[in-house]
């Protein structure tokens, strides 16, 4: 169990870098496009597309599992900090199951989407050139799926109560 734990901890922090490094690409490229059409009339082409459908999408959704992993999901607890100590731990640990149910879902739905998309050969005309948009639509089933997955391990760590390996200071 610890090594899967371990697994899952490597895989969710190489995705945060991935989605780091779509912010950066996403910001030198942008900045790129402003310059070129502002100093040489001629915008890079594509950059609008490449944001939309690619940068945006692993900025947003490939570091899912990294916050999974770090328990960092915006939650709120005006009612549930009011709870014993021991109610919240086990309230924290069924949700654990609710988002397996919520993101295996998301997971299988958004893969049905990709694969229509990849049949279909996607793409979108941005300017005089068409560019693949399909590939992007497999991001969201990857991420959803390994959120998933996390969370699966999460529970299961909590029913065992067995070391997790999720992270360097685990037990």
């Amino acid at each position: 169990m610890y090594r899967i734990g371990r697994f899952l901890g490597h895989l969710s922090e190489l995705t945060s870098i991935l989605g780091g490094l779509a912010i950066a690409l996403m910001m030198l490229q942008i900045t790129a496009d402003v310059v070129m059409r502002t100093l040489f009339d001629s915008p890079l082409p594509g950059t609008i597309t490449l944001v939309s459908y690619y940068y945006m999408v692993i900025a947003a959704f490939i570091p899912l599992a990294y916050n999974e992993r770090q328990d960092s999901h915006i939650s709120v607890e005006v009612v549930t900090e009011q709870l014993p100590a021991v109610v919240r731990r086990h309230l924290a640990g069924w949700m654990l199951l609710f988002s397996v149910a919520a993101f295996g879902g998301l997971a299988f739905r958004s893969w049905q989407e990709a694969m229509k998309k990849f049949q279909i050969g996607a793409s979108i005309v941005q300017g005089d050139s068409s560019m693949s948009i399909w590939p992007s639509y497999f991001v969201l089933p990857f991420s959803f799926g390994l959120m998933a997955t996390v969370a699966l391990y999460k529970f299961c760590i909590y029913l065992s109560g067995a070391r997790t390996g999720l992270s360097s200071s685990s037990n």
